[in-house]
């Protein structure tokens, strides 16, 4: 028995460091302006939170969730360690000849009942909070591509663009994580409750921006909806989680959180008028695709890959 508890000690302190480190973790990310979205050397646990409804999701996880398995499965391991060193053959030669007990029956029934129902309350209050949306301050519309997002703002009358993945090149000169940055971002107010219209144009996509705590399905024909708050300006990304096609890993999401005055003057420059085009230049004469190389390899990754989808599904 002193090796079960020396044993039973020895994790729980292993836990709480666990757990500590995971909290240090999270507060250094959340006070590092760059990580919000991109992979980090080492990290453990959640995205750090920047929208009301991931305060509330790492909540449930890290105070609920979390405790509660940890505890039953070092009371799972503690029940096989003492069957292993208690009712071994050597030490146990005589087996008990009972069935069953009716007190513990009636225990592990009704535990694991009490369990699930403390779980369910506070998961269907998460639940109803994604619902709860405030009044909104702006709408964009989201539709997912095969493979790209394209961004509408019908308040601003900003008809829709197109945010494809940065090549690989592009993302290093940016000096932006390649497959999570885009050519052109969703750009959102901060402190703004945004409400995002999302729907998929071919198949189905899904919106996920884990620091804001939204994962949402956009299927064709169908308008799903979600919202958020940014708490401070940044930029953070997100990707498709649903497995969409062959390019699926290339649909990054990439939204911009601005201060107001930024916002508005996006805003204008999206309405300012374009510029005056110039005088065709003579026609330089095609280079000729490097030997080996088809006109398609020497595209942007993304748009060659899209090419070489297409050929192949016809």
């Amino acid at each position: 028995m002193r090796r079960l508890r020396g044993a039973a000690v020895a994790l729980g302190t292993a836990a709480l460091a666990a757990g500590t480190s995971v909290s240090a973790w999270a507060a250094d990310a959340v006070n590092n302006p760059d990580i919000v979205g991109q992979p980090v050397d080492g990290a453990m646990g959640l995205q750090p939170a920047h929208s009301p409804l991931k305060f509330q999701a790492i909540a449930f996880h890290d105070h609920l969730l979390l405790p509660i398995i940890t505890v039953i499965s070092l009371f799972v391991l503690a029940l096989l360690m003492i069957c292993v060193v208690r009712f071994n053959k050597r030490a146990n030669p005589v087996p008990a000849k009972w069935s069953h007990n009716t007190p513990i029956e009636i225990l592990w029934t009704t535990v694991p009942v009490l369990i699930l129902m403390v779980i369910a309350v506070f998961s269907f209050k998460l639940l109803f909070a994604y619902h709860a949306m405030p009044k909104p301050d702006l709408t964009v519309k989201a539709t997912g591509y095969q493979w790209y997002w394209g961004y509408e703002y019908p308040e601003q009358k900003i008809p829709e663009f197109t945010s494809n993945v940065l090549t690989k090149e592009d993302a290093a000169a940016r000096n932006e994580p390649y497959l999570l940055a885009a050519d052109k971002a969703m750009v959102v107010p901060v402190h703004k409750t945004v409400h995002v219209l999302v729907t998929g144009a071919d198949v189905i996509h899904d919106f996920g921006l884990p620091a804001f705590g939204i994962k949402i399905d956009a299927v064709p024909g169908r308008m799903n909806d979600a919202w958020f708050n940014a708490d401070k300006t940044g930029i953070y990304y997100g990707q498709c989680d649903q497995l969409c096609g062959v390019n699926h890993a290339f649909m990054p999401i990439e939204i911009k959180v601005v201060s107001q005055a930024d916002f508005d003057a996006w805003v204008a420059q999206q309405h300012a008028p374009a510029p005056a085009a110039t005088p065709a230049a003579a026609p330089a004469p095609a280079a000729k695709p490097a030997a080996g190389k088809s006109a398609s390899a020497a595209a942007p990754q993304h748009l060659a890959l899209n090419t070489q989808a297409s050929v192949a599904a016809r």
